[in-house]
């Protein structure tokens, strides 16, 4: 199947890289060309004018073929609309008078022409354009069929006519039933090219409720984990650079963050300028966020270590990176109409923000809220009462790295199985006094009532 995807993505372009039109439009000249130019040779077989119909049939099928050069290969497809409907019905017209007009089976044809014409057509007046395009013609040949018989065609004798009509109905179906095929999974590429758009921009639970409800309903969190970077320097080194440099050593950086945070099961929130956000125990509540987030920070210290490394080396300058973390209770969800995007609000995001401003250069600053979730499996650095802005003074630490018995002995950055133990046995304690939780509230409302 894949093997007949890329044969099929080859002919008519890459869903990735090229428009539904421009692959629409290339398919149906691709067919258009393929089926005139084979069928071009049947008409040597039994008609008296098949030398004829065969020239027309060829001539007409290296034209679309040229359609489809034009299309495929320079992108030129906007412009040739109008020629390839004209070149469609011109084609029709003269196959249908050299095929017994009525009498044959030619006219099937103007029926999937009508569709192409509407599939392809960019708007309203286009469609009514090509639709009065192919009334005109339709009535034209019953015309000259009515008052110029002469001009006809004939068959020969009613067993070449019923060939032929049985012949004609056959192939039209063949050639719609193919073409119908084609244009769906045209439609079932853009379609999953809006859907990986839309899970891109989404998380999925939110998506999911976007497209079913049209709308998503704001949530509360009990308990998630907030992160946030800064680059040191980055306005001074910015000046320094050209707008596309800056733009490719940015994305060169928050490509390897977004690695990072689906790799910690983390959810990616934005980028603001060269400020980054993400959280965890969202869209999906759960016990081990913190954690989670506290890897993922370290792994990004790891990556803008090499990073620097390598500028350095190459003569070129390079940022430092702040990281501020926060836990608390938050609300996420979607709002407004226009360019959906997942955001979270609360005091939660602010002191956050306010852990990476008053946090220092190469390192993770966590609140004393995110310190007490995992004190048991980083080791930290107590900084005291710490003022920040707006917020008065603030429990802060630094974390140093993974504690030495929960880490690999290769890989200071990687835990090892008594760190996933002891994640799995907090998780496990959580969801017990949680359910104790709830039975208590239960007792209380049964004795109450």
């Amino acid at each position: 199947m894949n093997f007949l995807s890329g044969i099929i993505y080859k002919i008519i372009g890459q869903p990735r890289y090229h428009s539904l039109e421009h692959r629409l439009f290339s398919t149906i000249t691709f067919v258009n060309g393929l089926s005139n130019v084979l069928g071009s040779f049947t008409n040597l077989l039994n008609l008296e004018n098949g030398l004829g119909l065969f020239l027309l049939n060829f001539i007409t099928g290296i034209l679309f073929f040229a359609l489809y050069f034009f299309s495929r290969f320079r992108s030129i497809y906007h412009s040739l609309y109008w020629p390839l409907m004209l070149l469609i019905f011109g084609f029709l017209s003269m196959n249908i008078i050299g095929n017994a007009g009525s009498q044959g089976g030619a006219h099937y044809y103007l029926i999937p022409a009508l569709v192409i014409g509407v599939i392809l057509s960019r708007n309203w007046k286009t469609t009514v354009a090509v639709s009065i395009l192919a009334v005109v013609v339709t009535l034209g040949l019953f015309a000259v069929e009515r008052l110029q018989p002469e001009w006809i065609k004939a068959y020969a004798n009613p067993t070449e006519r019923w060939e032929d009509v049985l012949g004609q109905y056959m192939f039209v179906q063949i050639f719609t039933g193919v073409l119908v095929i084609i244009l769906a999974a045209n439609f079932h590429d853009e379609r999953e090219k809006s859907e990986s758009l839309l899970r891109n921009t989404l998380p999925l639970a939110i998506a999911e409720e976007l497209k079913r409800e049209q709308k998503v309903q704001p949530r509360h969190y009990d308990d998630v984990t907030v992160l946030f970077t800064d680059f040191k320097g980055f306005t001074q080194i910015a000046e320094s650079l050209s707008p596309q440099e800056l733009v490719s050593e940015l994305d060169q950086c928050f490509r390897s963050f977004d690695e990072i945070i689906k790799g910690c099961g983390l959810e990616k929130i934005k980028t603001i300028g060269d400020a980054y956000m993400a959280a965890g125990g969202i869209p999906e509540e759960s016990k081990d966020h913190a954690v989670r987030t506290i890897q993922a920070a370290l792994e990004m210290l790891a990556f803008m270590d090499r990073w620097k490394e390598q500028k350095e080396a190459a003569g070129k300058p390079s940022w430092e990176i702040r990281i501020g973390i926060h836990s608390g209770p938050l609300v996420a969800g979607v709002i407004g109409t226009e360019k959906f995007a997942y955001d979270v609000w609360g005091d939660t995001v602010n002191l956050a923000s306010r852990m990476e401003s008053s946090g220092a250069p190469g390192r993770v600053n966590i609140s004393g809220q995110t310190y007490e979730k995992v004190k048991r499996f980083f080791s930290c650095e107590h900084r005291g009462q710490i003022q920040a802005k707006n917020k008065g003074e603030v429990d802060m630490y630094f974390v140093d790295g993974i504690l030495p018995h929960l880490r690999d002995s290769d890989d200071p950055l990687k835990p090892n199985f008594l760190f996933e133990s002891q994640l799995l046995d907090l998780a496990r304690h959580e969801s017990v006094d949680a359910s104790k939780g709830r039975s208590a509230e239960r007792r209380e409302a049964l004795s109450g009532s």
